[in-house]
């Protein structure tokens, strides 16, 4: 049984296009930062698979074939106002950090629980639309109407896969003790920072969804 039967002849094309994508900085990347910067790897990991399924969810609905985000304006518009609501939340809870030491191992409990990384990761990926319109875009423009459903779901999966692994990676850099120790106490003005930029992406959807 050859690859072709799991990945369609465009994959290439496809796995390409995608880790360019995951090349340039967003919300997410900013969000995973400033949590890295600031409790290292055990801060951040549920964060990037919360990243990860949200835009898993949005993989299954381009598979699957729905498109009715895209064709309802209204529905992306509430969906658009919604995630810069959102943006500007996170980005005021980071503008507002204030001066503190690392997170060392003893006091990691200080560091958001699983729960609340997964939630903070699942909903800054799920509520931007943009998601939705570029996984659309990738499995319907590249891969074309000749793809299979197996097919589909393993570049779905090699996406899923790639999103998690390459934020993890992120994640892990930012968050290396000598990364955190080089920044020492000026950490709440990389968070500061981080929180600008969020709030940026938010006012951008907040301008684009009253268009």
């Amino acid at each position: 049984m050859s690859l072709e039967y799991f990945f369609p002849a465009a994959f290439p094309a496809l796995a390409l296009a995608h880790f360019v994508a995951l090349l340039s900085p967003g919300q997410d990347f900013f969000l995973i930062s400033a949590n890295a910067v600031r409790h290292g790897l055990a801060g951040s990991r549920f964060i990037c698979l919360g990243v990860a399924l949200g835009n898993g969810f949005y993989i299954a609905i381009a598979i699957l074939g729905w498109s009715g985000i895209r064709d309802n304006p209204q529905l992306f518009s509430i969906i658009e106002t919604l995630g810069a609501i959102y943006l500007l939340w996170i980005g005021l809870q980071l503008i507002r950090s204030k001066p503190g030491g690392l997170v060392s191992a003893e006091s990691v409990g200080q560091a958001p629980g699983a729960g609340r990384q997964l939630v903070l990761g699942f909903n800054s990926a799920l509520l931007n639309p943009k998601n939705a319109l570029f996984y659309m875009s990738l499995m319907t423009v590249i891969l074309g109407a000749d793809v299979t459903l197996l097919q589909q779901a393993f570049s779905g999966l090699w996406m899923f896969l790639a999103v998690l692994l390459w934020d993890l990676l992120v994640a892990r850099a930012i968050g290396q003790q000598r990364v955190r120790a080089l920044l020492g106490q000026r950490i709440h003005l990389f968070e500061r920072g981080a929180g600008a930029v969020l709030m940026a992406f938010g006012i951008g959807l907040f301008l684009q969804s009253g268009r």
